[in-house]
């Protein structure tokens, strides 16, 4: 089998702003490896789960290289293999498991130290040539087989709907406002007025957890009634109010 040979480049957020990715090493702690880049600090970035909507923020010290092949999905390299703790990203440690001791085995005495033996290691020239064609050839191998399960996951996933599965909500009227929603579904994690020329305007509601965005349309924040629902892609999935919420997707598209 062919080693196939991945092109890395060293700026990782203008690629990851424009689609989905997975990490490599993938984070311990999370079954599903396929994210979306939500927001980016100075120190952090912040990315979503696209089949839990889990939201962690990622140290930028821990980014790697990112794959130039796309397809199915982007690939993110990680400097270390992080888990989730608590809702935090560490670095992963592995527990050191202690050997019981025999039962004949005894301590040797204190008062005399062990004699320490000298050990002379053989230099063999070509040594760092090999260890550095075996390091190569393994990651070439992990690469493949990398590439070989992303395709098989993404052609599940299609199959299976997972980018496409509709999030299950309460029944939502054009009689629900904001006040309504928050009994239902809670207080969303983004609340954001958009303003048309003719005077009405939408508020934008969006629930990470949920994976969606509620739209309500109205002369104000007060008034506003709810118009339609999206999911995490943008696209409709629900619509009470179909023109105004064919306006909304234009004046959010400008």
């Amino acid at each position: 089998m062919g080693l196939v040979l991945l092109q890395l480049i060293p700026a990782p957020l203008p690629e990851l702003a424009r689609g989905r990715f997975s990490f490599f090493p993938a984070v311990v702690g999370v079954k599903h490896n396929e994210w979306m880049l939500r927001r980016a600090t100075w120190t952090e970035v912040l990315v979503v789960n696209t089949k839990t909507s889990e939201e962690l923020w990622i140290p930028r010290s821990f980014l790697g290289d990112v794959s130039l092949v796309d397809a199915p999905v982007r690939i993110v390299g990680l400097r270390k293999v992080l888990e989730v703790k608590e809702g935090l990203v560490l670095p992963h440690r592995r527990g050191v498991i202690e050997m019981p001791r025999q039962a004949n085995d005894y301590s040797r005495p204190s008062g005399r130290p062990a004699r320490v033996l000298a050990i002379r290691v053989e230099a063999h020239p070509e040594s760092r040539v090999f260890r550095f064609l075996r390091s190569s050839a393994a990651l070439g191998i992990l690469a493949c087989l990398g590439v070989i399960f992303l395709v098989r996951d993404a052609h599940l996933g299609t199959r299976l709907g997972w980018s496409t599965a509709t999030p299950r909500l309460p029944s939502l009227t054009l009689d629900d406002d904001y006040s309504s929603l928050v009994k239902k579904l809670g207080v969303p994690s983004s609340d954001r007025w958009l303003s048309t020329p003719n005077g009405d305007g939408y508020r934008r509601l969006w629930y990470a957890r949920r994976g969606v965005t509620i739209v309500l349309a109205g002369r104000d924040r007060v008034s506003a009634r709810y118009a339609g629902t999206l999911n995490g892609n943008g696209v409709v999935i629900n619509a009470a109010a179909p023109v105004a919420l064919d306006q909304f997707l234009t004046v959010q598209a400008r």
